[in-house]
C-alpha cells in the first residue's frame, strides 16, 4: 500500500504573521478587495457621485455666476474658479471618504458582521487587521482619486501634470483622518449619537471652514487657528499649491509633517485599539 504523506503547513510566527505570503496586512486588503469587487456598485454614489455633484453645483454653476467680476481672481491668485476649486474638492472628497469608511464599516466589523472576530481565529495579528483595513481606504481614496480627476479635466479644472501630485496628496491627507477615525470607532460600542456628532460637529465643519470653497483669510481672525489646526486644509493646501504650480517646499514640508505626524499616532493607536478590544 502506498504510504500518505500529510503536508506539513507551517506554524504562524509568534507575531502572528503567516509565513510564506505578503503578510496580514495583505490578506486583510485581500479580502477587502474580494468584496469590494462584487458589490462596487452600492459605493458609486458616496465615491464618485457626490465629489462631481460638488464640482458641478460649486465649480461651475456658482463658478459661473462668481467668474468675470474680477474679486474672484483676486481671492484665487489669478485663475478660474474651476481650477481653484477642484484640488480643493479632490482633497475634501477624500477626507469624506474616509471619515465614512472608518465608521460604520469598522463597527460593523467588531459588532454586526464581527468579520474582525473571524480573522483573528486565524494566524491573524489585531494590529494587521486594523492596519489592513486602514490600507484598503487609503488604496479605495487613491482609485476613487483618479476616477474624479479624469472628471475634472473633462470639465476643464486640470492645468497640469501637478494634479497627479494633487492625487497623493489627498490620498494622504484622507489616510491620516482616517487613522484617527478608526481608533476612535473600535472604542464605540453603540453607534447612537457617537458617529452623529463626529460627523455633525467634526466633519461637516472641517469641510466647510478648511479653505475649500473660499481662501482661510478670508475667515474672521479668531476663526483662522481652527482651520489651521485641521487635516483638510494642510491636505487643500498641499493638493492646491501642487495642481497650480505654486509649489512652495518649506510650506509643503510642514504640511506633509503635520499630516505625517497625525498619520502615525492614528495608526499607532488603531493598532492598539484592535489588540484590546480582540483580545480575550
Amino acid at each position: 500500500m502506498a504510504e500518505v504523506t500529510a503536508a506539513v503547513v507551517p506554524a504562524p510566527s509568534a507575531s502572528g504573521r503567516v509565513p510564506g505570503r505578503a503578510g496580514g496586512i495583505g490578506i486583510v486588503v485581500e479580502h477587502h478587495w474580494r468584496w469590494y469587487r462584487r458589490n462596487w456598485r452600492a459605493t458609486v454614489v458616496s465615491s464618485v457621485l457626490q465629489p462631481l455633484l460638488f464640482l458641478l453645483a460649486f465649480g461651475v454653476g456658482f463658478g459661473a455666476l462668481v467668474s468675470g467680476s474680477g474679486r474672484v481672481e483676486v481671492a484665487t491668485g489669478g485663475v478660474g474658479y474651476l481650477v481653484w476649486l477642484a484640488p480643493a474638492l479632490l482633497a475634501m472628497s477624500a477626507v469624506q471618504s474616509a471619515a465614512f469608511e472608518s465608521t460604520y464599516p469598522v463597527l460593523s466589523g467588531f459588532k454586526w458582521q464581527r468579520v474582525y472576530h473571524a480573522m483573528a481565529a486565524g494566524p491573524l495579528s489585531a494590529a494587521q487587521i486594523g492596519l489592513g483595513h486602514l490600507t484598503w481606504i487609503a488604496l479605495k481614496m487613491f482609485a476613487s482619486g483618479a476616477v474624479y480627476v479624469i472628471v475634472i479635466a473633462v470639465f476643464g479644472g486640470v492645468t497640469g501634470p501637478g494634479v497627479a501630485v494633487s492625487l497623493v496628496a489627498a490620498t494622504f491627507t484622507g489616510t491620516a483622518v482616517a487613522a484617527l477615525v478608526m481608533a476612535f470607532a473600535a472604542t464605540v460600542e453603540n453607534e447612537g449619537s457617537a458617529f452623529t456628532g463626529l460627523f455633525r460637529f467634526v466633519v461637516i465643519p472641517m469641510t466647510l471652514f478648511s479653505g475649500t470653497f473660499f481662501p482661510v483669510d478670508r475667515l474672521p481672525a479668531v476663526v483662522r487657528p481652527l482651520a489651521w489646526v485641521s487635516p483638510l486644509w494642510h491636505g487643500t493646501e498641499l493638493a492646491r499649491s501642487a495642481a497650480l504650480g505654486r509649489w512652495q517646499p518649506l510650506a509643503a514640508a510642514g504640511h506633509v509633517a503635520f499630516l505625517l505626524v497625525l498619520l502615525v499616532i492614528g495608526a499607532v493607536l488603531v493598532a492598539r485599539q484592535f489588540r484590546r478590544r480582540l483580545t480575550p
